[in-house]
């Protein structure tokens, strides 16, 4: 059997039903009768909630019922929302204040649900919720980044959610004692709303016996387990479906208050209850990402080698600990901590932080870009304090081929690398040497021109196993049954296209089945980068099984043996039977082994892998209007073997796109009293098509050792790079004007006023 696929960028399946409008969307399944569901949200972000209302909307036209928190206790509906909590190396845990579903007795930001009103329309549920009457007692919030301040939760005292610390603080405190130089470098990292396409959506049935729940997630296995655990049901009673998924990016993934209030809804009434969000409801609810300050210092010895790497950071965790909150900027963010770079110890520490505001977790990169984006910006600094070549102190302190596989002080392990390589093609291509007079050219314009570099690696995140099902139906089609969950990647394609390389079966026979829990038995969803190369491993154990199974049962078919399995195609010496495996299975059902017509298997990868990267970004700004346009882009990327190229390279644009767009302009912004003031697409600005040049792509790529077909992963690669590229790009640009020190996001009216102060 073949080890690697073909790599050729074969069509996407999808494209032309998401093309034509075909797509199959919540809003497009919802069954015949269903009631709409509308939340009734907190306006204010801290307060006593003393009563809701309700009478007045009960009476209205179409209103078949509203739930509040009293009704979930009397139904005993009462388990608060699951979440983690991070221990640190001393084992020190997290704040775990619950949860609750709809507010009960506190109200801990604007958003927050507290009522659900259940009526015929969407319209008459909206309609109803304006007519609740909301009594409560303004509490102070709490919106500062800092310990301290009004309390939000009594189980978190100065609200200070986790305390969390990693590495060797003896060795990297004596490391920066004999250091010849010191750079110290803090970063805000700006809160982001993660604005999917399609906003949160799910509806509910219950027969009686069986709760069905269908909702646009990243996997369907959590949600049922929550589901069961929550509502007080057998699991084999709870089946939970996600059809097409207008975009997630980590955001979905999550379980939220809104999945369990509609599910009770639904077995309360016994009608099918639907929710759909719409973007200003979702801009209040998301869980949201980023918002993090951090300070990072490194030590650097005379020859300008890394001694050391210190960390000290505080994060935003919003309200309430969402599903990863507290583990986003400590054990994710410490995946990666010392990056590329060869690093002898190292130190992170944590303090995350309860405020009046949406909850904070896993957006595209989950830590890792926060890690990234801080550690380049560093090293562009430390390049410029030491007066040399940004480029030439990272080729010196790269972990060395020589030494993969290499543990990093953060206790991770990278199989494979060849940093040095990825940069010098990435030098080569950008055409560094021009860049002087590119530079020279704008400066004739007026404009002032910037070049950034940022030299990232990931780790691939989530289980590191998963199943596969490949089954034979009798329509002489192929069904091949995955754990994960496309939200627009190409799964479709991509799955069917290795089984058809691995196997010879034909491309357009296979059926790639997913989001279903009754048909799968279990799988790890999608995130962190790991679909691809968690599904295909799995996908090749169960290829693997079924050929040996079909070799054995044709052996004791025909006269003929060994039979070996090569090209698609089973034969044995001396023997002109030659048979496809479509043929195999027609022969195994006319001989009533009906055993032969589905496999599975799960398969564990033996090691995690770690995608990596040369982004190098140019920019031209203004500096009469502080207006920047990001002029040229590339990345060359490490992403192991390619199994789709095209698709590889269109998940890095999307992710250098949002990567831009948190760099450039978007920005969450609460005021004082804990009020959004970018609730929607009129104050929250989104990166468009006209903002970004063509984005060169190249692979350069050294094969992963921790799966069969050598692939990386790439579905975050894009954004973890981009962020320090444009900022550093930036910083550059605005150098020789005398600003010093730049924060995300880079819009018109920051850079103006940075380039106004600095001349002052």
């Amino acid at each position: 059997m073949r080890a690697f696929g073909k790599s050729q960028g074969v069509k996407r399946r999808e494209d032309v039903r998401f093309l034509t409008g075909e797509g199959r969307y919540v809003a497009d399944i919802l069954p015949e009768g269903a009631l709409h569901a509308v939340f009734l949200r907190a306006f204010v972000a801290h307060a006593t909630l003393t009563k809701l209302g309700i009478d007045d909307a009960l009476e209205m036209p179409g209103v078949v019922a509203i739930l509040t928190a009293d009704d979930l206790k009397a139904a005993d509906v009462t388990t608060p929302i699951w979440a983690v909590t991070a221990r640190d190396q001393r084992g020190r845990k997290g704040a775990a204040p619950a949860r609750p579903i709809l507010a009960d007795g506190a109200i801990r930001h604007v958003g927050e649900p507290l009522a659900l009103i259940i009526a015929e329309t969407r319209a008459q549920a909206l309609d109803a919720a304006e007519a609740i009457t909301v009594d409560y007692d303004d509490l102070p919030p709490h919106m500062a980044l800092e310990v301290g301040g009004p309390t939000i939760h009594p189980e978190a005292p100065e609200n200070l959610a986790v305390d969390w610390m990693l590495g060797d603080e003896e060795a990297v405190t004596a490391a920066f004692a004999r250091a010849a130089h010191v750079t110290t470098l803090t970063v805000r990292q700006n809160r982001v709303a993660v604005a999917s396409m399609e906003p949160r959506a799910a509806f509910a049935e219950w027969d009686g016996t069986q709760l069905h729940m269908s909702f646009n997630g990243q996997g369907v296995w959590g949600l049922k387990r929550e589901l069961a655990r929550t509502l007080n049901l057998d699991p084999a009673n709870v089946r939970v479906t996600t059809p097409d998924v207008g975009g997630g990016f980590g955001m979905k993934s999550m379980n939220y208050p809104e999945h369990f209030a509609v599910a009770q809804a639904a077995r309360v009434l016994g009608r099918p209850v639907a929710w759909i969000s719409d973007r200003a409801e979702a801009m209040q609810s998301d869980n949201a990402a980023r918002d993090l300050t951090s300070t990072a210092e490194l030590a650097f010895d005379a020859d300008n080698r890394l001694l050391a790497y210190r960390v000290n950071t505080l994060s935003n965790l919003g309200a309430y600990n969402s599903q990863f909150g507290q583990q986003i900027q400590s054990e994710l963010f410490s995946k990666v901590l010392t990056g590329a770079y060869d690093i002898p110890c190292a130190l992170l520490c944590v303090k995350g932080i309860y405020t009046n505001t949406t909850p904070v977790d896993a957006y595209r990169g989950a830590g890792r870009p926060e890690a990234i984006t801080l550690l380049e910006r560093a090293m562009d600094t430390a390049a410029r304090e030491l007066g040399v070549s940004p480029f030439d102190l990272r080729a010196q302190n790269f972990i060395r081929p020589a030494q993969f596989p290499y543990t990093t002080p953060s206790r991770v392990t990278y199989d494979v690398g060849d940093f040095a390589r990825v940069l010098n093609r990435a030098q080569d291509l950008a055409d560094i040497a021009g860049f002087a007079q590119r530079r020279a050219d704008s400066a004739a314009q007026g404009r002032l021109r910037g070049l950034g570099l940022s030299y990232y690696i990931e780790s691939i995140l989530g289980e590191d196993e998963e199943d596969a099902a490949i089954e034979f139906t009798d329509q002489g089609r192929v069904a091949l049954y995955v754990g994960t969950q496309s939200n627009g990647q190409g799964h479709e394609t991509v799955y069917a296209q290795y089984l058809a390389d691995l196997t010879g079966l034909p491309f357009e026979s296979i059926d790639v089945v997913q989001g279903d829990s009754d048909r799968i038995a279990r799988g790890g969803g999608t995130g962190g980068s790991r679909s691809v190369t968690v599904q295909t491993a799995a996908t090749h154990g169960t290829a693997e099984q079924m050929v040996a199974a079909f070799n054995a049962f044709l052996e004791s078919e025909i006269d003929a043996a060994p039979f070996s399995f090569d090209d698609g195609i089973f034969s044995a010496p001396g023997s002109n039977r030659r048979l496809t495996l479509l043929e195999a299975a027609d022969l195994a059902r006319a001989r009533g082994r009906t055993d032969l017509l589905r496999h599975h298997a799960r398969t564990k990868l033996p090691g995690r892998s770690f995608p990596n990267g040369a982004h190098v970004c140019e920019v031209e700004i203004d500096p009469e209007t502080g207006a920047l346009v990001m002029d040229r882009y590339l990345c060359v990327d490490d992403l192991g073997t390619l199994l789709h190229p095209t698709l590889a390279e269109g998940q890095v644009h999307g992710g250098v796109a949002q990567g831009f767009g948190q760099a450039v302009v978007e920005d969450t912004i609460y005021d004082a009293d804990g009020q959004l003031l970018t609730g929607s697409f009129m104050d929250y600005a989104m990166p468009r098509a006209s903002d970004l040049p063509m984005i060169g792509f190249v692979s350069e790529p050294t094969p992963s050792r921790n799966n069969a077909i050598g692939m990386k992963g790439c579905g975050e690669a894009g954004t973890v790079g981009a962020l320090a590229a444009v900022s550093n790009a930036a910083l550059d640009a605005l150098w020789d004007r005398g600003v010093r020190h730049i924060d995300m996001p880079l819009t018109p009216q920051r850079i103006w006023h940075w380039l106004n102060e600095a001349a002052q």
